[in-house]
């Protein structure tokens, strides 16, 4: 067996056992087997797809997206990924669900840091409401229940987390905290230090039963029972003289966070319309990533792809012409393309592209020597799209002069400054930089020729002016004409 087949070998086997962690709801564990067996064949896509789907089933949909996406550009065709990724673009009303739970989570994030637990849980209550599979939602919730003393809440966070991932080390962590600060809890301190045991627990399936422990205390019952009313009649009185005022402010405070709290959630709403979505992804993947710009990507990869098969169809049918071909290959983005795709696409540009360029640019030519300037900038700017370097500068030089006299001064000089910086020595830069100093010269062309034309009339011009030669000529060529030209 040589050295790839073991590695196949050791992937196959990697992804059969994330497939039985899988069944058994043991996410964390299939997620690591499933790594593992990329790690050892990354083209393995059966192992990439079920890896987007514990990541679904957990509710990392980032991370699953990431996955199916990555899965779709090793095998484009007969890949299951497709259906998953076109389920997921079915419903963008989940996808908005999802982006505001995230948005709610990171949020609380930053509202525990800064103390603000009561504005964290409220956020995270909405979180896990849009987003009932979000595991890392549960968790923290459970983390600022058990905070506050809150430790039923922060039970019932941990059994649904539980369920939803059975052998997450956070889960399984914060259940045995909770369970510790309960068995610390019903166990009293006596005076010499240590602690009398006051109840008794033990496990009936999956529920732990506390009961107390019979105690002296059932003996004296009336009697507590008519010191506890009396001492209840006495708080009483004193709540109702020295709490009423607090009361009030009380309310008005419950009133005022409420107030800030929805603030809050129209400025998150108002937020999340402009950030993007972004999630770390563990590893060696990169971290970062948009929704937005995930679905732009595929659905970019998508349509490249189908032109590229389209056009290449016709090409080797040759049934479309030439032109028809290379205005569909400029609409494909190579860079979203494979390393197959791209040699394709390489060559039949490398085979149309020239021939058009030169077809075009013959056209252009001549559409401005009748001052059909509109066609020869539409024909150049796809020349410009196909080679923009075409003809060492000469195809932008031409572009710029017909846009200089369709009345396009400011697109004209883009073109001259960028034709002097990158074809310098050529001829197309010192056209382009006289045209350039043309315009910045002491007056405009106009001008100069008026000028001209009264040092004509004056008898002061030069030796050769223009009246001289056109008397000596007596009907010749009109010498004043080829100045103003």
């Amino acid at each position: 067996m040589d050295y790839s087949t073991k590695l196949v070998y050791q992937s196959n086997y990697w992804y059969n056992d994330g497939i039985k962690r899988a069944e058994i709801r043991d996410m964390s564990g299939a997620i690591a087997s499933l790594r593992r067996s990329l790690q050892y064949n990354r083209a393995n896509v059966a192992a990439m797809n079920l890896l987007g789907l514990v990541y679904y089933g957990r509710g990392d949909v980032v991370e699953a997206l990431v996955e199916w996406i990555i899965s779709k550009n090793v095998k484009p065709h007969d890949n299951i990924a497709n259906y998953y990724i076109s389920k997921v673009q079915e419903t963008p009303g989940e996808l908005e669900q999802i982006n505001q739970a995230v948005k709610k989570y990171n949020q609380s994030l930053q509202y525990a840091a800064q103390g603000g637990e009561d504005l964290a849980i409220l956020q995270l209550k909405k979180a896990v409401a849009a987003h009932p599979s979000y595991v890392k939602a549960y968790q923290l919730l459970s983390l600022l229940y058990l905070h506050t003393e809150q430790y039923a809440n922060a039970r019932q966070m941990l059994r649904i987390a539980y369920r939803l991932d059975t052998t997450n080390e956070r889960t399984l962590k914060f259940m045995h905290e909770l369970n510790q600060v309960r068995k610390d809890s019903s166990v009293p301190v006596k005076k010499g230090g240590k602690r009398e045991q006051q109840t008794v627990t033990y496990n009936l399936g999956n529920e732990t039963i506390i009961q107390p422990v019979s105690t002296s205390f059932k003996e004296n019952t009336g009697l507590h029972t008519v010191a506890n009313i009396g001492i209840g009649v006495l708080v009483g009185v004193l709540v109702m003289w020295f709490l009423i005022m607090p009361a009030i402010d009380s309310t008005k405070q419950k009133r005022i966070n409420k107030q800030t709290v929805a603030f809050s959630d129209q400025i998150e709403t108002q937020k999340s319309q402009i950030n993007a979505l972004k999630t770390e992804l563990e590893g060696f993947r990169s971290t970062s990533e948009e929704t937005e710009n995930a679905q732009a990507t595929a659905a970019s990869t998508q349509e490249s792809y189908e032109i590229l098969m389209e056009v290449a169809r016709h090409y080797r049918a040759e049934d479309m012409s030439n032109a028809a071909m290379v205005e569909e290959l400029l609409r494909i983005n190579p860079e979203s393309l494979g390393i197959g795709g791209r040699q394709t696409y390489d060559e039949m540009k490398d085979d149309l592209f020239p021939s058009m360029c030169e077809e075009l640019y013959g056209l252009s030519q001549q559409n401005y020597e009748v001052a059909n300037y509109d066609s020869a900038i539409s024909n150049l700017e796809m020349v410009m799209r196909m080679d923009e370097g075409y003809e060492e500068g000469a195809a932008m030089l031409l572009l710029a002069q017909s846009y200089e006299k369709s009345g396009g001064q400011d697109k004209a000089n883009l073109r001259y400054q960028k034709i002097v910086e990158s074809y310098p020595g050529t001829e197309a830069a010192d056209t382009a930089k006289e045209a350039l100093d043309a315009q910045q010269g002491g007056g405009t062309q106009e001008e100069n020729t008026q000028d001209q034309d009264d040092g004509t009339a004056d008898g002061s011009g030069d030796d050769d002016g223009t009246a001289s030669a056109g008397a000596d000529d007596g009907g010749g060529t009109d010498d004043t004409i080829d100045i103003e030209e």
